[in-house]
């Protein structure tokens, strides 16, 4: 902990901030038990259930009553997601806001673009699920649509 700070790798964020947002969460802890709760929240709101390729995961905690989540693991996992030739970073914390087919205010998860890591703000699935689309949003406001089988696990 640094000052007000707690620190997950490269990663700081305020200590209060923190422990305000994770008021009232159910948590998680180790690989097994983590991946467990992951799983279950994609499943539980819509979202396919590769989207998270996570290793060695320390906790996942969730918030009910605001949709905060947050997931914390050893190190920052790469992963390719061949059927798009995506590759996407997962931080050593990702926390966010889910709910119904969307991850709002997304943090920890970052996209290669070309030569450039831009971060995943926001994922949203097509409201008719018919389609079979995911959206990307990053900060700067650029959407990338993708089809959702593309985030099956084991993708």
């Amino acid at each position: 902990m640094l000052g007000d700070c707690i620190t997950f790798k490269a990663t700081c964020i305020d200590h209060r901030e923190a422990m305000a947002e994770k008021e009232g969460g159910v948590v998680k802890e180790g690989h097994e038990e983590g991946m467990k709760q992951a799983k279950s929240l994609l499943e539980e709101f819509g979202l396919p259930l590769g989207l998270l390729p996570l290793a060695n995961v320390v906790e996942v905690g969730f918030v009910r009553a605001t949709g905060y989540m947050w997931i914390v693991q050893k190190s920052k996992v790469e992963h390719n997601f061949k059927l798009v030739s995506k590759l996407v970073s997962y931080d050593t914390l990702i926390h966010g806001y889910v709910e119904k087919g969307r991850i709002r205010k997304l943090k920890g998860v970052k996209a290669k673009e070309l030569l450039l890591w831009p971060p995943v703000h926001e994922i949203t699935m097509n409201e008719d699920p018919a389609t079979g689309k995911i959206h990307f949003k990053s900060l700067a406001g650029v959407t990338k649509t993708f089809p959702v089988e593309a985030f099956a696990l084991g993708q």
